[in-house]
């Protein structure tokens, strides 16, 4: 089961990340563009066929069809991510959008860190560990217990994600401008 789950987990973080760059593929090539890294008629071919590959390569690990093949064209797709964010980490640019699961807005400033490389990475070798383990298939039950625990993680992550987004621990920007008017309330507060 574990091997389930876990192919599971990659699987439905291939297709979450796909199902975005589907109905926005105007996005998805501006991304592209932004790491510089290839020239233009590839870019335009990358942007046409990641998403596809992203669902079909995640699809297939979620349901075990061809369990090695889909965990290397996994690492494969990984190793490609971690390359891309490398090398313009490297350059010093971060100024980039992802691309990983959705394209900012534009009030966003998109940004790339090392934290996105080591993800790529991490799954990258996660995705190789799989390949090389893949061995016979689960029985359905396990395998759908697998799913099912996968999904669960994957949900949770997804809103710990959305939270994260929108609670800030610690101090705000907004701080910063209620400080003075805090502190002006406080000097009238004995006249009353």
């Amino acid at each position: 089961m574990i091997w389930v789950t876990v192919a599971s987990v990659l699987g439905g973080t291939l297709v979450l990340a796909g199902l975005p760059k589907l109905r926005d593929r105007a996005g998805l090539l501006t991304a592209v563009q932004g790491y510089a890294l290839l020239p233009a008629p590839v870019e335009a071919a990358v942007a046409r066929l990641l998403p596809i590959a992203e669902i079909v390569v995640g699809g297939a690990l979620i349901l075990g069809i061809a369990r090695t093949w889909a965990a290397l064209a996994a690492a494969a797709l990984f190793l490609a991510f971690f390359a891309g964010l490398t090398i313009n980490l490297v350059r010093g640019r971060r100024d980039l959008d992802c691309g990983c699961f959705a394209f900012g807005g534009s009030d966003d400033v998109p940004r790339i860190g090392w934290f996105h490389a080591a993800r790529a990475g991490a799954l990258a070798l996660t995705s190789v560990a799989l390949a090389v383990t893949a061995g016979a298939g689960a029985g359905v039950l396990e395998h759908l217990a697998g799913v099912a625990a996968a999904a669960l993680f994957l949900s949770a992550s997804a809103a710990f994600a959305q939270l994260r987004a929108v609670v800030s621990l610690g101090r705000r920007p907004v701080d910063d401008h209620l400080s003075p008017a805090s502190t002006s309330l406080r000097a009238l507060e004995p006249l009353r």
